[in-house]
């Protein structure tokens, strides 16, 4: 798709997505929002710079306190609507008098020439009764044996190794754009004070970042860098590992943004200049 297309296509988004904010639509909202990231993903970096920033307002807007109030609310009011009616109690039919019966606050007299019989009462059952169930005792558990199990002397020792954190998935298109555009000014802040960072710092400063694959990690790098001006220092380079060490995969991140290192010099040695580079061309920019 052409990069003029994807502009005029998700700058319709944003509009519809602002309408949905005002207007408090908050379903709409959020479809509207994941669809606009996706969007964007169809063009580089650098080509949405603008429409990115719209995003990134908007995503404050809907990670604020208030709107996120109203989101519980519109679910709880949604909930209700979705609750099928109760059923109305059953109202007991008033039982029916005969004429000739006499209600219960009433005083019978008994007529004179009237003979009372004994009452006489229903023949029980003749089945007999059931004999009762024999019920088995209980069988006793035996109690468990806590006697130390000791290996012989001289057998291997098998170490119990702690079951493996799964691999996490990978991220969607749309994603990964949004993450980038949040992790640049991250990685400019780091320049500025002459630092270097790791990814779990910058999951500590980015707590809403989820686990990354370390595909993504790699698809997020180049992503900022991308980003920027041509001809300024990869800021890629500030993500280290360690006691400040190069990150592994910065050599094959900075290939695909043109970056060789001169002939005959150590990759690391190219990294720790590019490194120096950068810092020096954020230190007085805001």
């Amino acid at each position: 798709m052409e990069i003029a297309t994807v502009r005029r296509t998700l700058n319709h988004t944003l509009t519809e997505l602002k309408r949905a904010i005002d207007g408090y639509a908050v379903a709409v909202a959020a479809d509207l929002y994941a669809l606009a990231w996706q969007q964007a993903a169809e063009a580089p970096p650098s080509e949405t710079r603008e429409q990115r920033a719209q995003l990134k307002d908007f995503k404050d807007i809907l990670e604020s306190r208030r709107w996120q109030d109203e989101e519980r609310r519109q679910a709880a009011a949604a909930a209700l609507k979705s609750m099928p009616p109760r059923p109305k109690p059953a109202v007991a039919a008033a039982p029916r008098v005969r004429p000739g019966a006499a209600r219960a606050d009433e005083s019978v007299g008994r007529s004179p020439d009237r003979k009372t019989t004994p009452s006489t009462a229903p023949p029980r059952s003749s089945v007999p009764s059931r004999p009762p169930v024999p019920v088995s005792a209980p069988t006793p558990i035996p109690a468990p044996d806590l006697t130390p199990v000791v290996a012989p002397v001289g057998a291997p020792v098998v170490k119990v190794r702690p079951p493996r954190r799964e691999t996490p998935a990978l991220l969607e298109t749309g994603q990964l754009w949004e993450v980038a555009t949040g992790l640049r000014p991250l990685l400019e802040q780091t320049a500025r004070a002459g630092s270097t960072t790791t990814w779990p710092q910058i999951h500590k400063r980015l707590p809403g970042l989820p686990r990354l694959h370390a595909d993504d990690q790699c698809v997020l790098l180049w992503l900022v860098d991308e980003d920027g001006r041509r001809g300024e220092p990869l800021l890629s380079a500030l993500v280290t590992v360690g006691d400040r060490r190069m990150h592994p995969r910065f050599p094959a991140v900075a290939e695909q943004l043109g970056w060789r290192p001169p002939s005959g010099t150590r990759a690391d040695s190219s990294w720790s200049y590019e490194v120096l580079k950068v810092h020096q061309h954020w230190r007085h920019r805001r």
